[in-house]
């Protein structure tokens, strides 16, 4: 009778699917990889349960690309995948002692956000929008350089528009509304950042203020095109010699540089590049390998394309690439 019982329980349990493995995977990443991310994570669950025999949870740590890496670096948490929208975070801050490789999978472009609430907004377009944002009244926002690529991207932005359009536009529209500067030679934010007044708004990472623009407290934000048209925000594209889009721009971007107080380094304007890494110690790092073959497989493009963002094919890889990618990418360095 106790044997019945016994071969009872395993059989529920074999049913049941008690024996199928479960694992959890850690992902950082930033904040405007968010929704392409959650299609990718419901498809490869899909495929790990019926091609890995792995029943597979995710774990996700939406930030600002710079606090996402810090996570890892300085605050010593395990990670499994991090994902940043600016790659060169990776060799500056990751390799070689928590990484040794990394790969550019996805670029995008900074375009100014809004809804039909916005002021002025059957006006704004792409040659007069720093009047409209300096208007009395318009607010606008951007998220933490200190934390987001984003942030300091949007600065960036509105530093090269002094150049494209001749006009002290980065003063007006930054140095008079907050303690961020430019000395001359590069772009000061400094590590803790004031705000002078009602008119400019920063958050942690760029899809905070998405809410604040779809509920009309604020007017404008500078954002990856790619959440814009995520969320169904108008938005105004600015000129290629300013949206960090265009490689055969790089030169004329790398004009400017910002010094990032939160992490002491110096990063030049370059054309948007998405970075992707697993670190030495994933607590999962064979599951995360397969996850990360698919994000750079077909199915991974083609996710990317289906929520309007642009994926590098084939994807490029640096460093001691592992020979599990190695037929997704092309071998750079």
């Amino acid at each position: 009778m106790i044997l019945t019982l016994l071969l009872s329980v395993v059989a529920a349990g074999c049913i049941n699917g008690s024996n199928e493995k479960e694992e959890t995977l850690i992902i950082f990443h930033a904040g405007s990889l968010s929704v392409p991310f959650k299609q990718l994570e419901d498809e490869f669950a899909k495929y790990a349960e019926e091609n890995l025999g792995v029943k597979v949870k995710f774990q996700d740590e939406a930030s600002g690309s710079v606090k996402a890496v810090r996570k890892v670096t300085d605050l010593g948490k395990k990670a499994d995948i991090v994902a940043v929208a600016d790659y060169t975070l990776i060799p500056q801050l990751m390799v070689p002692n928590y990484t040794d490789f990394y790969v550019l999978f996805a670029t995008n472009e900074i375009v100014i956000a809004f809804t039909e609430k916005s002021r002025y907004a059957d006006e704004i377009n792409p040659d007069n929008w720093y009047e409209i944002l300096a208007r009395p009244g318009v607010t606008f926002g951007f998220s933490d350089p200190n934390q987001d690529p984003c942030g300091y991207r949007s600065l960036m932005v509105m530093k090269l528009a002094d150049y494209y359009y001749g006009k002290p536009i980065f003063e007006a529209l930054v140095e008079k509304n907050t303690n961020i500067h430019y000395n001359g030679s590069l772009i000061v934010a400094p590590k803790e950042i004031q705000v002078k007044n009602d008119k400019v708004v920063i958050r942690p990472k760029e899809t905070d203020l998405t809410g604040l623009v779809e509920s009309g407290s604020l007017d404008y934000f500078f954002i990856y095109k790619s959440v814009a048209e995520q969320h169904g925000l108008k938005y105004i594209e600015l000129p290629e010699e300013i949206n960090l889009k265009d490689f055969k721009m790089a030169d004329y971007y790398g004009k400017v540089s910002i010094h990032i107080g939160s992490t002491g380094k110096v990063i030049k304007a370059k054309p948007i590049v998405y970075g992707v890494t697993v670190p030495k110690n994933a607590p999962h790092r064979e599951l995360a390998m397969e996850f990360l073959k698919f994000l750079l497989s077909e199915k991974g493009r083609d996710v990317f394309k289906a929520n309007h963002q642009d994926f590098i094919w084939p994807p490029i890889a640096f460093g001691n690439v592992p020979e599990e990618i190695k037929d997704e990418v092309k071998v750079e360095g």
